[in-house]
């Protein structure tokens, strides 16, 4: 199952699309408006002076903001029946993919679904194998992450930390 990242971390790569499409559609525009239009005038005429023609950038331009949009998506967590993986970006938008297999982690945190309200939510923790601790990148759909992870700890016997809460209520069927 794959959590992408949350809607606050997507908005620059939406608004510099929404600012492409703005741009390459005066462009387009401005090629198949009338003559006497100040539009036309402006990218059509306005071509003979410039180095790169304004259809040109209007391509490079929008090619950009998709595959920043594109980049984006990418981000996030996904569970594997064997194992978790994290894709990240780093700087210059290079991608970091790391992978967890089950038998690697130690403990899981999961932050308590319901925190004092305006409150930054903390991002879940896996301690693993080696001792060291890993964060997992927000997601769009923690609390869904948080309840997927304490499923799969239990069913494999990995200590839980905290907990959303949730999976306590539908109770234990040993118990009845």
């Amino acid at each position: 199952m794959a959590f992408g990242p949350p809607l606050r971390q997507r908005l620059p790569s939406i608004g510099y699309l929404a600012f492409a499409l703005l741009v390459t559609t005066v462009i387009v525009y401005g090629q198949h408006a009338p003559s006497s239009s100040r539009f036309f005038h402006y990218v059509v005429e306005g071509d003979r002076t410039r180095m790169i023609p304004s259809s040109v950038c209007a391509i490079i331009l929008f090619t950009s903001a998709l595959a920043a949009v594109l980049r984006e998506q990418m981000r996030g967590v996904i569970l594997h029946p064997d194992g978790i993986e994290m894709r990240e970006l780093l700087t210059l938008g290079w991608p970091r993919v790391r992978r967890f297999h089950w038998s690697q982690i130690d403990r899981v945190f999961v932050p308590p679904a319901e925190e004092a309200p305006g409150t930054e939510p903390r991002p879940i923790r896996l301690d693993l194998w080696d001792g060291t601790q890993t964060w997992l990148p927000d997601v769009a759909k923690a609390l869904e992450l948080g309840v997927m992870l304490e499923r799969v700890a239990l069913a494999r016997a990995i200590p839980i930390e905290g907990g959303t809460g949730i999976i306590d209520d539908l109770g234990n069927p040993l118990d009845e």
